[in-house]
């Protein structure tokens, strides 16, 4: 059988499989209650700075808050959070990456969910946006990328990052396509991708679309994530709204589904995690010849982010919001006030 035939019949059978049990198990609420949230301001106050070299090894400048806010690389309005790069400098070979940011928050999260409501993505050749959860130090304590990619190549990456001895069915409850089931980073460090099917998840696609949402559950059973672009009539009511409370047995078939088993014990491989939001350039994965190559950019990829500032003026995040929901429990039988665990 044809390889690319194989894959796709791998797709179908997981959608089939996935769509039988959600049929089977929608009727259980999942109840989670809001417990943060970030619109504008809110993620100056919830997140660090972190003016580091980048450990991708970019060709990125990391800066602090007050340059960050003096170069007007991060914008606080009442209903937009944006975070972008420099895009009006020519660089010197021989001096520092382009300006941009990568923020941190300041709270470390376990089981929740994470809502990530966002109306632009970066954008541009030798771009590499990320937003993903970290344990420190890496990667003992597990890590899950929710957005990234590279030199505007749609779609989206989903991605877990373990110390070795995590696996991943080959067949599993999702919609999107595994291309890589061993989680453990390895010697090549690629963890366990799963791509969407909608080219709308990453890049100019999603950005024409006018962005979308991204959702991540994490429990010690499973980690789910879904992708929602900004025009989908399936978006779950809960998202649309950004509710004080959500359902997650609603929202259907995920687009990557990572379960625990006996092949990879979540709960021993994921400690407490950071949020992480940063934009870099070039490095190990946008910079690598054949992957900057392949998407069709010219020149080299570091050559191209020193000479073409104007090239990065779409390179920036526009956040409406981010929100974390935390389960909801009842405390007895005879008591039916929920608690937030």
């Amino acid at each position: 059988m044809p390889p690319h035939l194989a894959v796709t019949l791998l797709a179908l059978v997981s959608l089939t499989i996935a769509v039988s049990a959600t049929e089977t198990t929608s009727a259980r609420p999942i109840s989670y209650a809001l417990v943060e949230e970030y619109i504008g301001k809110d993620f100056l106050e919830g997140f660090n700075f972190e003016a580091i070299d980048d450990p991708t090894h970019g060709r990125v400048n990391y800066v602090n808050s007050a340059i960050a806010l003096q170069e007007q690389l991060v914008l606080a309005k009442r209903d937009s959070f944006v975070l972008r790069a420099d895009s009006k400098t020519t660089l010197s070979p021989e001096g520092p990456g382009r300006n941009s940011v990568r923020l941190i928050s300041k709270n470390q999260y376990e089981n929740a969910v994470m809502v990530f409501d966002v109306k632009h993505m970066p954008e541009g050749c030798g771009s590499w946006p990320a937003v993903w959860t970290v344990g420190l130090p890496w990667p003992h304590l597990g890590e899950i990328d929710i957005i990234e990619g590279v030199n505007n190549q749609s779609p989206n990456n989903i991605v877990l990052h373990t110390t070795d001895g995590c696996d991943m069915p080959a067949v599993r409850l999702q919609t999107g396509i595994s291309t890589k089931n061993s989680c453990g980073v390895g010697d090549d460090n690629l963890g366990c991708p799963v791509r969407p099917t909608d080219l709308k998840s990453f890049g100019p696609p999603f950005n024409q679309n006018g962005g979308g949402w991204y959702a991540m559950e994490r429990t010690d059973a499973f980690i789910k994530v879904w992708f929602w672009p900004r025009d989908c009539s399936e978006t779950p009511h809960d998202i649309r709204l950004g509710g004080k409370k959500v359902d997650t047995s609603k929202w259907g078939v995920p687009t990557a589904y990572f379960p625990s088993s006996d092949l990879c014990d979540l709960k021993s491989k994921f400690g407490p995690n950071y949020i992480i939001i940063n934009l870099t350039f070039c490095g190990d994965w946008a910079g690598k010849a054949s992957a900057y190559s392949e998407s069709g950019c010219p020149s080299t990829c570091v050559d191209f982010v020193n000479n073409n500032p104007d090239a990065f003026k779409n390179a920036f995040f526009d956040f409406k919001a981010l929100r974390v929901y935390k389960r909801l429990r009842l405390h007895s039988r005879h008591h039916n006030a929920p608690t937030v665990f």
